[in-house]
């Protein structure tokens, strides 16, 4: 599968011919070659630094605001518990001594499963969100806690599934189309979501302002997020004549890693008064800009 020899070269499981790293390497890149994997090696460390203390903070957060009807929390913590399964396997695939044939790949797998269900939890975030303003009282009089948990199962089933079968496909017919229709179907389906929300924001009169605010904060950053960080990934798998180019592997590459960090700030947006604080914000600045304009006239 081409998704995994991307990760095979990117996350270093060949380290000795990507990095040249022997027992006596003095961590001096030699060519832009060497000098991509060097970076994206420090960049991973960063990430995993940074991002592994927070999300445990975040994940034990969120425990606490599943309740009754706050069926919200559950697609954010199971997202969190994805990102947190990404961050464990570029530990193992980033250090040397627990670094093996069998671990690296299995580490690939388990990866690739985390970063596939947290697609589909950011899609369910947003078509949660979606339906809170478009269809209030369906949402009000449909949701519980348990057709939550029954989602969240299928989406931890379906990764694997989804692997195996492009696997399967892969080997019998040499076309490998799954993982690139996986990752390339959630942005129309956000970009639905989005829409549709704006345009049935001024019908809504049962949710209220604050909430409107939050609910479009949080699909535009899931759709910011799945733009920024996911895009690149799809066009590197889509095209064939961009995969010789380095530079744009790693940098693919290093972009999917930085989804953990990127959902740490939806969280943050899902609080309550995170919207309101940031306009707050912007709008003491630009009082503050125009009273010192008007001072300077």
């Amino acid at each position: 599968m081409d998704s995994f020899y991307m990760d095979l070269y990117c996350l270093n499981i060949n380290s000795e011919t990507s990095w040249n790293i022997s027992d006596d390497y003095d961590w001096t890149p030699s060519s832009s070659y060497e000098y991509s994997g060097f970076i994206s090696y420090v960049v991973t460390c960063i990430i995993i630094c940074i991002g592994l203390p927070l999300t445990l903070t975040a994940i034990f957060a969120v425990y606490f605001l599943v309740q009754k009807d706050h069926v919200a929390p559950i697609f954010v913590m199971n997202l969190l518990i994805s990102d947190l399964m990404q961050l464990c396997c570029m530990i193992v695939l980033v250090v040397r001594p627990i670094r093996t044939l069998v671990t690296s790949i299995t580490s690939i797998i388990i990866y690739y499963s985390g970063l596939m269900a947290s697609v589909c939890f950011m899609v369910s975030i947003g078509l949660e969100r979606y339906l809170v303003i478009a269809h209030p009282l369906w949402y009000r009089f449909r949701r519980s806690i348990k057709i939550s948990v029954v989602v969240c199962v299928v989406i931890w089933i379906l990764p694997v599934v989804c692997l195996f079968t492009s696997l399967a496909v892969s080997i019998a017919f040499g076309l490998n189309t799954t993982p690139a229709a996986f990752f390339l179907l959630p942005l129309p389906l956000l970009i639905f979501f989005l829409i549709g929300t704006l345009r049935a924001l001024s019908a809504s009169i049962s949710v209220p302002a604050d909430e409107k605010r939050r609910i479009v904060g949080m699909l535009v950053l899931v759709l910011l997020i799945y733009t920024l960080l996911f895009l690149p990934y799809i066009i590197w798998f889509l095209s064939d004549g961009i995969k010789c180019d380095i530079t744009f592997t790693h940098l693919s590459s290093l972009l999917l890693q930085l989804s953990p960090l990127a959902d740490l700030v939806l969280y943050v947006l899902m609080r309550k008064g995170t919207i309101d604080k940031l306009l707050a914000s912007v709008c003491c600045c630009r009082m503050d800009s125009n009273d010192s304009s008007s001072s300077a006239v």
